[in-house]
């Protein structure tokens, strides 16, 4: 039953999510290993979608370590477990709560004693800027535990890269890049080899801008047409030792955005009443995919029996063509 319905809702997601960015490309699948217990160690930009884009354009079908505050009414907390999110504690949800993470290992090692996956953002916090931060203890922490509890355990640390042409809107593009899986055993005991290494094999995977005039920066790769979810393009745009561009301005193609708004309004309204609301601007597309993800399939199911109500019923199929294909061309600059 619980394995039907994740099927089910992961088929949905990846549906949802197809319609949501333009174009997601996923580089490196060779690289899945297959027989193994597996750490998928990945950057975190993009609060909930990150995960949802592994869960749904990966094989592995990964538990997810989640920070714990999402956990905190007991409704929530259960609908997140049947979808195999695991809480993980940290210092600012409280001193006395950082005692409840050894549950939350035991049961990740549990599942990798039973070759299953774990996904885990190694940075241990998300940021919209384009770089790899520095990695957290955390997940060699469970893959040393594991190894303890099964020293002949086949595991491995498989290195993820999520990029964005556009953190916060719809209609951008998404660039996965799976790296090559290398053995957790090889480090053992040591924590910050294995951290190293994973960070080294992680850099190339993720687009990084310098920090100083960072904005100016995204700006002048956007006038010089660099892909920003290629981080090869953008190392090689880089390279090129180019001058910052001063006073350049971002432009979106926003027709095809402002027609998907007209068409689903009552969707787009929705999220206007909530955006100044959201605090943390990394959970933007989170809400903006979680709302669209419910209320579209209810606007439609309101306005088709509006029409039939009504008699209008020779409008269903024009307004549903052009809905269906303004979703699908739905396009945003890059950001």
């Amino acid at each position: 039953m619980k394995n039907a319905f994740n099927s089910a809702l992961r088929l949905i997601v990846k549906l949802a999510l197809n319609l949501y960015f333009r174009k997601i490309k996923v580089f490196g699948q060779e690289n899945i290993p297959k027989g193994k217990a597996v750490i998928i160690v990945a950057n975190h930009q993009n609060a909930l979608i990150d995960p949802i884009l592994i869960a749904t354009h990966t094989p592995l079908k990964p538990h997810f370590l989640t920070r714990a505050s999402v956990f905190k009414n007991p409704i929530v907390a259960k609908m997140l477990d049947f979808i195999r999110m695991i809480p993980i504690y940290r210092v600012r949800d409280g001193i006395d709560n950082m005692g409840k993470n050894k549950e939350t290992f035991d049961k990740s090692v549990n599942i990798l004693l039973e070759k299953g996956s774990i996904l885990i953002f190694g940075e241990g916090n998300h940021s919209l800027h384009r770089s790899l931060r520095p990695l957290k203890k955390g997940f060699s922490r469970i893959a040393f535990q594991a190894l303890e509890a099964d020293p002949e355990l086949d595991l491995v640390i498989l290195p993820i890269g999520i990029n964005f042409s556009n953190h916060k809107k719809s209609g951008s593009k998404v660039g996965i890049y799976i790296g090559e899986a290398f053995p957790a055993r090889d480090f053992y005991p040591k924590h910050e080899a294995i951290m190293t290494e994973t960070h080294k094999r992680m850099q190339p995977l993720v687009t990084t801008l310098p920090e100083d005039n960072y904005e100016q920066w995204v700006k002048t790769m956007v006038k010089h047409k660099i892909d920003l979810t290629n981080p090869i393009e953008v190392e090689r745009f880089f390279n090129s030792k180019p001058a910052l561009a001063e006073g350049e301005t971002i432009s979106s193609p926003y027709f095809t955005n402002k027609v998907m708004k007209v068409l689903h309004f009552p969707v787009y309204w929705t999220w206007l009443s909530i955006k100044s609301k959201i605090k943390d601007p990394t959970f933007t597309a989170t809400f903006k995919f979680v709302i669209g993800l419910v209320f579209v399939p209810v606007w439609y199911l309101i306005l088709f029996s509006v029409l039939l109500v009504l008699g209008w019923s020779e409008w269903l199929l024009p307004w549903s063509f052009l809905g269906v294909i303004y979703l699908i061309s739905n396009t945003n600059g890059p950001s």
